[in-house]
């Protein structure tokens, strides 16, 4: 299972959390490649929203990556930031979820990938496969403008990531994130598409 090697800090704790057996700094932040939540144990004092290095390699900001988190135990803080981190990567990364709309597929006899955004129907999905065929997409702001009536694509995706981190329960399909942590925290059961460090896609 590839590693995280950068991600956005959510909230800093100072003392750590209160039933920490001891007090001592914490991180909540959220990776850039896979949407992972984790604790992290830091250096220095962090800011939310600061970008900071998680890889294997030498780290500045971060001295221990603790463990992986679910969405439940994200703090008020963290929690009110993660819309706005998750907004920050996909439009840094625009060209790699624009491909989520020219490659995607069906999963199903009776559904497609795209239909597991919010929003999007049956109809959109084969206007949108239509346009496709014709042209590969360049751009979101080409996709609604050739896809007439559709959601924002790129809000469709920001709003089906922050659902798939939400979700208590085990959802069917995780198209853009690693499923919550388990007891068996070192399985990853897959994902509808799964970005590697090299920012492609794979079934």
């Amino acid at each position: 299972m590839a590693n995280e090697e950068n991600a956005y800090v959510l909230d800093y704790l100072a003392k750590g959390k209160s039933s920490d057996y001891r007090e001592s700094p914490l991180a909540q932040v959220l990776g850039t490649s896979f949407f992972t939540l984790l604790e992290v144990v830091p250096k220095a004092e962090l800011k939310a929203m600061q970008k900071v290095y998680i890889g294997k390699e030498k780290r500045e900001e971060v001295s221990l990556i603790k463990r992986r988190i679910a969405y439940k135990e994200l703090t008020s803080n963290a929690t009110a930031e993660l819309q706005n981190a998750i907004e920050k990567i996909v439009e840094e990364n625009k060209d790699t979820f624009l491909q989520f709309y020219n490659i995607s597929h069906s999963i199903s006899l009776r559904m497609h990938q795209i239909e597991l955004l919010p929003g999007f129907g049956k109809k959109h999905v084969l206007d949108l496969l239509d346009e496709r065929e014709k042209k590969e997409f360049q751009s979101f702001e080409e996709i609604q403008e050739r896809v007439k009536g559709i959601p924002d694509p790129l809000k469709a995706i920001v709003k089906r990531i922050v659902q798939e981190l939400e979700s208590e329960e085990d959802l069917k399909y995780y198209l853009f994130t690693r499923r919550p942590p388990t007891e068996e925290e070192g399985k990853d059961r897959g994902q509808g598409f799964r970005r590697d460090t090299h920012r492609s896609y794979e079934q």
